[in-house]
């Protein structure tokens, strides 16, 4: 499993909210996994009714997690998340966000074509939501805190048909340097993991991705694709005190595909 499975207790008594859990594929499951392993105490979050069951049954294989209701996109659901976490906890250790949305006739075809409303849908859900959760929960939140958040090399390179969202993941990124200056005066880090592809749900959603996978598997250092339990390790690290004097950085975790140059 790692080195790092040997380091027992890495977050032990933390309390950690976790955004993002969908599936069993998700990277905030495995996250949320880990972080549980490592002993601490979770909230995790689901979106609405729909997805509430899955989420619920994945909460009840980790003793002692807390099921909240957030749609990132609605100020007051992210108030009451709030209040609901004050009222159960005195203090917020970690804040892991991993939510993005683009509607999928905007992960295909060209950039330029891109809609009004599937541009503001996306910065709204991918990026702002990290901004507001972070407002709200600042009170919680105090020295030795961290909060990290999920992007992709598709910020800074042209990746086929992933378009808005690499905007929006490049805004994503730069929210992560400004809040990291906003909240260190308090003591609180704020980063992010630019992990590969992963097979996840909502990953599928972009136009070719199989390809997309084939080809990292082909031509990365390590010559193979990122595995979610890898980003896990990694977001560990940056949740504990391990990475206490880090902040405001970008991690890849990417069999090492972000060095190369004509791919």
């Amino acid at each position: 499993m790692g080195v790092v499975s040997c380091m027992a207790g890495l977050v032990e008594g933390k309390r950690a909210l976790v955004l993002g859990v969908a599936s069993e594929r998700s990277i905030a499951w495995a996250i949320a996994q880990r972080l549980a392993q490592e002993g601490a105490t979770l909230a995790l979050t689901y979106q609405n009714e729909r997805l509430e069951r899955n989420v619920r049954s994945l909460a009840e294989r980790l003793p002692g997690t807390w099921l909240l209701p957030c749609d990132v996109s609605d100020d007051e659901q992210i108030s009451r998340l709030s209040q609901e976490l004050q009222s159960r906890w005195e203090r917020l250790d970690i804040l892991v966000h991993s939510v993005a949305f683009a509607k999928k006739e905007e992960l295909s075809g060209r950039y330029v074509d891109t809609s009004r409303e599937g541009f503001r849908l996306a910065m709204d859900v991918s990026v702002f939501s990290l901004v507001a959760l972070c407002k709200a929960l600042e009170p919680m939140m105090g020295a030795g805190s961290s909060v990290l958040t999920l992007t992709y090399l598709g910020s800074e390179r042209v990746v086929p048909n992933y378009n808005v969202m690499g905007v929006a993941k490049a805004a994503l990124e730069a929210s992560v340097r400004y809040l990291s200056n906003d909240l260190g005066p308090q003591g609180i880090r704020v980063n992010a993991i630019s992990a590969g592809p992963v097979n996840t749900l909502a990953a599928r959603a972009i136009a070719g991705f199989t390809t997309m996978l084939q080809r990292v598997r082909e031509v990365a250092p390590l010559r193979r694709n990122t595995e979610a339990e890898e980003v896990a390790d990694a977001a560990l690290f940056l949740l504990s005190d391990l990475a206490r004097g880090v902040t405001g950085e970008v991690l890849y975790v990417d069999s090492g595909y972000h060095i190369l140059g004509m791919v």
